[in-house]
Order: structure tokens, then C-alpha cells, then sequence
């Protein structure tokens, strides 16, 4: 055979060998083309299409093996929710029914990227969409798309500024900051740990003066409680609001003025780790537990939507504040990582009441009276949240660091 092979070859001229070269490099060309575009086809296709949430949110997330960029092009006026993602391949098509408010979907290939088609069960409009790079234990991206529910005709339902109707009383738990081998700042002659329990309690006074309450305490004497613990004792009571009381500090005496602080960004990352850390976290919250990836999406709406009913809280609180003439400081909401503000489905919010450190606000603190009539205002807050939770308010703060 070896020897037919170079008796052929020996019959071909120098032209003939290089035109069967040439013949074979541009096989060879096109079948490494056609590999490559295999492997970046199958990289950039959209792998799946997922839902959480419900009837009044809905996030829908879609699984693809590269980046890209978003553009609306139906924002969902017409009953259909539509973008076009960049630089993506939907492949043969993905097609499917959907959940809470989407009925249907459909991805399609349209010019320069893949087109996803969110047909809608009812009234909706984009909250929010962003795109998620590869981490967390997720080795792909996903692009976000957060719907919520729109319509005035819609029945009334618990929205990020509206507690749920319960029928019971809402639960209140009031958090004294400190205690025990824990004494906090050091006023003039009074430490913040004594402040804050006398607050607690005239707090709960007034709370259930009113009727409409149930209040709990995480300490009613000088113990120390552990900051995970305060957090647990309103997760396990199922709590409607968690507030936490303090005296503030610093090292200029003339500082003074209250300040309330709501969960920052950052702290919401953190909270999500330390939360999911926990084997158990889906039972925990209640979640279906059968898709890890659908149940982070819910324990990611309920933490959000957590963060926007403290949020609403802190201004109710800060207008009332400023309406009774208490001092505050010049950037009265503040947002930062506080351990006793982590739980993902309690509204929470710490206050400061004032500066231990200055003779203005101690006094404030420190006298029967003053501090009754403060805690008297904070009720009157919380009362008008529970009240009137839709009501406009004006925002005291930035709710910025600072």
C-alpha cells in the first residue's frame, strides 16, 4: 500500500502537491471554525429561564454562559414584558409556561442577541433588572428581571410599605441596647445601658396604653444579651417591628441630636451569608425547599422587602421626631450593617436617642419626664405606621453613611 501511495505520488507534479496542501489546511480551517463556533455557541446560549415571587413580585432569572447587555423593548403597557439581550444566542428557542405574574414565556434570536418575550397573567411593569456575575457557588451569569404588579383597580395586598393585615394585634419587640457586663457609653454620671432599659419600659407603657399592641422585651433587667439572640427572640415571636434603643457618643460634648439607622446594602449581604449559612435556612423561612436556586431568589424579594417597610418605618419615626421638636442630627437616617438589624423578615431600626455625651441630650435621657414624652412620640410613630402605612411622609434624612 506504502508503495502504491508513493508511486502516486511520484505521478503528480509540484502544482498538484501544493494545491492538495492548500486543500487540506482550509479542511482543516473549517473544521476548527466550525469547533470553536460549537464552543462559543454553546457558551453564550441561554441555558435556562427560572421564576420566584408571586402575583404582586415576580423575578424571573435567566442562566447564560456569558455577559451581556439589556434593552427594553416592551416595558409591559402592552401585556408583554420584552428584552433584548446583547451578544447572546437563544439557541433553537426556549419556550415555557411561567409563575406569579408571567403566564407564559418565549426566547427568540433577533439581530445581535436573543429576544426574551414575558407574556404577562396580569398588569405589570419592570421594577428593576440588573445583571449577576459568576459567584456565590453560581460558575455562570444571570440577567435579573424583577416585575411588580401594577393596575389601581388591583385589591388592596401587603406591599413593601404596608405591613399584612393580621388578625391579631402586631407584635412590637423593643430591643434596650447593652446590659449587663456590656454598660455601653459613659455619660457624665449615668451609663447607656440604664438609659436604654428605662426607655424600653416606658416605651412598652405607652405602646400598650393604647390597646392595640402586644410588646415584648428582649431584657426587662441589667443582663446582657448576645446580639443574634435580640434578632431571634423577634423571629421567633414573629414580630411586626423590631426596634432597637440606644444613647449615641462622641468625643466633641456639643454633638447632639437622635439618629435612626435602617440596614445598609452591605449589611444585606452579609445578613443573606450569615442566614444561609444555616443547612435548615429554607425551612426556616418557610420556603418550598425544592429548588436551592428559586427559594435564594424568594429569600432575596423577602429581604427587600424588608428593607423597604424599615425604611418606610424610619421616616414615619423621623417626622414625628422632628414634629415634637426633638433634637436630631443633621443626617438623621443613616444605613449601616448593625448586627441587631439582620433579620431578613422583621422590619427593624435602630434609634439613637441623643448623645450621652452632651448635657442637653443626657438630661433629655435622663429625666423622668423628658424621656416619657420621647418614647410617647416614638409610639405615636409606630401607631401611625401601623395606622396609616400608605400615608406620605416627609423624609427628615438622606439615609446616607455618614
Amino acid at each position: 500500500m506504502r508503495g502504491l501511495w508513493r508511486h502516486g505520488l511520484s505521478r503528480l507534479s509540484l502544482r498538484d502537491i501544493s494545491l492538495i496542501a492548500l486543500a487540506s489546511v482550509v479542511v482543516l480551517a473549517v473544521l476548527l471554525t466550525a469547533g470553536l463556533s460549537l464552543a462559543l455557541g454553546s457558551e453564550s446560549q441561554v441555558r435556562s429561564v427560572r421564576f420566584g415571587g408571586d402575583a404582586q413580585r415576580t423575578r424571573v432569572v435567566i442562566d447564560m454562559g456569558r455577559e451581556t447587555r439589556g434593552r427594553v423593548l416592551s416595558d409591559g403597557s402592552t401585556g408583554e414584558v420584552s428584552v433584548a439581550l446583547a451578544d447572546v444566542d437563544a439557541g433553537r428557542g426556549l419556550t415555557g409556561n411561567g409563575s406569579g405574574l408571567v403566564r407564559s414565556y418565549r426566547l427568540e434570536n433577533g439581530s445581535g442577541g436573543a429576544r426574551v418575550n414575558l407574556a404577562l397573567a396580569r398588569g405589570a411593569s419592570i421594577e428593576r433588572r440588573f445583571l449577576l456575575p459568576p459567584g456565590d457557588g453560581v460558575a455562570h451569569y444571570r440577567y435579573v428581571i424583577d416585575l411588580k404588579a401594577t393596575g389601581a383597580a388591583e385589591a388592596p395586598v401587603a406591599t413593601a410599605s404596608a405591613p399584612r393585615p393580621r388578625a391579631e394585634k402586631p407584635l412590637i419587640v423593643i430591643d434596650a441596647g447593652h446590659g449587663g457586663r456590656d454598660p455601653g457609653a459613659r455619660g457624665t454620671d449615668v451609663w447607656e445601658k440604664n438609659i436604654t432599659l428605662a426607655a424600653a419600659r416606658d416605651l412598652k407603657a405607652a405602646l400598650e396604653r393604647t390597646g392595640r399592641y402586644r410588646v415584648r422585651l428582649t431584657r426587662d433587667a441589667d443582663v446582657y444579651v448576645v446580639h443574634g439572640r435580640r434578632v431571634q427572640i423577634a423571629r421567633d415571636a414573629g414580630a411586626d417591628l423590631f426596634i432597637s434603643l440606644h444613647a449615641d457618643a462622641g468625643g466633641d460634648a456639643a454633638l447632639r441630636g437622635a439618629s435612626v439607622y435602617t440596614l445598609s446594602e452591605q449589611g444585606a449581604g452579609r445578613a443573606v451569608r450569615e442566614f444561609t449559612a444555616n443547612d435548615d435556612w429554607q425551612r426556616d423561612l418557610r420556603l418550598p425547599g425544592r429548588d436551592a436556586s428559586v427559594d435564594r431568589i424568594l429569600l432575596d424579594m423577602t429581604q427587600r422587602a424588608t428593607q423597604n417597610r424599615s425604611a418606610q418605618f424610619a421616616r414615619v419615626l423621623l417626622t414625628h421626631l422632628e414634629a415634637d421638636s426633638h433634637p436630631m442630627l443633621r443626617q438623621s437616617h443613616r444605613a449601616a450593617g448593625l448586627a441587631v438589624l439582620l433579620a431578613p423578615d422583621v422590619p427593624a431600626i435602630l434609634l439613637e436617642m441623643g448623645f450621652i455625651t452632651n448635657p442637653e441630650d443626657a438630661r433629655l435621657l435622663t429625666d423622668e419626664r423628658s424621656r416619657r414624652r420621647l418614647m410617647r412620640t416614638v409610639a405615636e410613630g409606630i401607631d401611625r405606621y401601623f395606622r396609616e402605612p400608605s400615608a406620605p411622609v416627609r423624609v427628615a434624612g438622606s439615609g446616607a453613611n455618614g
